[in-house]
């Protein structure tokens, strides 16, 4: 099956297969073809270039793409969409004063999620992580990450890795699996924490390498959840079944988690949106990815990741949704790349290289998908007729997608 996109106003994010992330002042830059066309086989990029030197291709099918834009899908590298119910009423506690951290000591929050996920049944948990699936799927969303961390115990944790399973062998869209057995501390575990620890590491992590239900590692690496000692145990641990690190560090505090990250080779370090210069020092000179959710912070109502800071330090800088029912009920990613601009003041090209290159980067994707690359996936957006692609973060507020294609097909 061959596709054929013609006269594209302009094509986004046009990359060498060398380029695997783009860092500092790089990011404000975004190569792009106007007037272009884009062939794609079956579900991989192909040729592309501009339409005065398209050859003559016999095709299956043929879109055209005038007054359009072209660009690679987002990749979003931290969410957690396999969840039970939602939590509207502590949305409505926040709004009365409550903070985030008094919701969950009052049994709120995280633990709240995981209490309805334990009484939530196999086939009821994969139904509403379907529809949320989809529902970013056509919000121009390509590839994804998925945590486990709102079971809680054994059972629960396998229950989400094996919903997590089932919807990557039965959606087109390239799903990474991440286990967050240590998202919170369980009620009868809250004055024997080793206990739980033990437990993460002795029961549910072996049973998760046995089944191949994860790729990489997270822990809430936060005051008042899990402190830099218990985070080290656990990784170390993950590590010798092969799990990566890829830890949620000051999202409140600043305790340490950012040192122990790089410390550990993690694939990426999420939230930041308490970073002091010796942690943005920890950063240089690793291979770690920083990743920000401006969609957390703007639903929290707590700072926003210093982004400009870490980019004009010479750093790159990924952006994700944090889709979750507590603190991020949403998966948009066109909002996120909106909010990053608006927000934390980057640059529409370099909100978009965080979303794409950077994005596949923070989930080990950047050989395959996030940028225009002869042999990637074709995993694309077509907008609707716009004047320049820096509407799309400006008109935050609208429906921009013309057209979603998933391993070359129109979802």
């Amino acid at each position: 099956m061959t596709t054929l996109i013609v006269n594209i106003k302009e094509l986004l994010q046009i990359r060498d297969a060398t380029i695997k992330k783009v860092v500092g002042a790089k990011m404000k830059i975004l190569p792009t073809i106007k007037n272009a066309y884009l062939l794609l086989k079956n579900d991989f990029i192909v040729d592309f270039g501009i339409m005065d030197n398209l050859p003559k291709i016999n095709t299956n099918k043929t879109i055209d793409a005038t007054g359009k834009i072209v660009l690679p899908s987002w990749c979003d590298s931290h969410t957690h969409i396999v969840y039970a119910g939602n939590r509207e009423s502590e949305f409505v506690d926040r709004i009365n004063g409550l903070s985030y951290e008094k919701i969950a000591k009052k049994g709120g929050g995280i633990l709240n999620s995981a209490k309805k996920l334990q009484i939530t049944s196999f086939d009821e948990l994969y139904k509403q992580s379907t529809t949320r699936l989809e529902e970013v799927m056509a919000l121009g969303t390509g590839a994804i990450e998925i945590k486990s961390g709102y079971g809680l115990t054994l059972e629960a944790e396998i229950k989400i890795l094996r919903v997590i399973k089932k919807l990557k062998k039965n959606y087109p869209i390239t799903i990474k699996a991440t286990f967050l057995g240590a998202h919170a501390f369980p009620k009868k575990f809250k004055k024997n924490k080793k206990a739980y620890i033990d437990l993460i590491c002795t029961k549910m992590l072996p049973k998760i390498a046995e089944d191949n239900l994860a790729e990489f590692i997270d822990v809430f690496c936060e005051t008042g959840y899990f402190t830099v000692k218990q985070t080290e145990k656990i990784i170390i641990e993950a590590k010798k079944y092969g799990l990566i690190p890829k830890l949620h560090v000051n999202q409140f505090t600043s305790i340490g988690g950012i040192q122990l990250g790089v410390k550990h080779n993690a694939l990426s370090l999420d939230h930041l949106e308490i970073l002091p210069k010796d942690d943005l020092n920890a950063l240089k000179n690793s291979e770690v990815m920083p990743v920000a959710l401006p969609s957390c912070s703007y639903f929290l109502n707590i700072p926003y990741t210093p982004a400009r800071q870490i980019i004009d330090s010479g750093l790159p800088l990924a952006l994700a949704s944090d889709y979750n029912p507590g603190s991020t009920p949403s998966g948009n990613m066109n909002f996120v790349v909106s909010t990053a601009c608006i927000k934390m003041k980057i640059t529409p090209e370099e909100a978009i290289n965080a979303a794409t290159i950077n994005a596949a980067y923070a989930m080990n994707l950047a050989h395959s998908h996030g940028s225009i690359t002869k042999g990637k996936k074709a995993n694309l957006i077509i907008t609707k007729a716009i004047n320049s692609y820096a509407f799309l973060p400006y008109a935050f507020g609208s429906d921009l997608i013309d057209t979603v294609l998933i391993d070359g097909k129109i979802i």
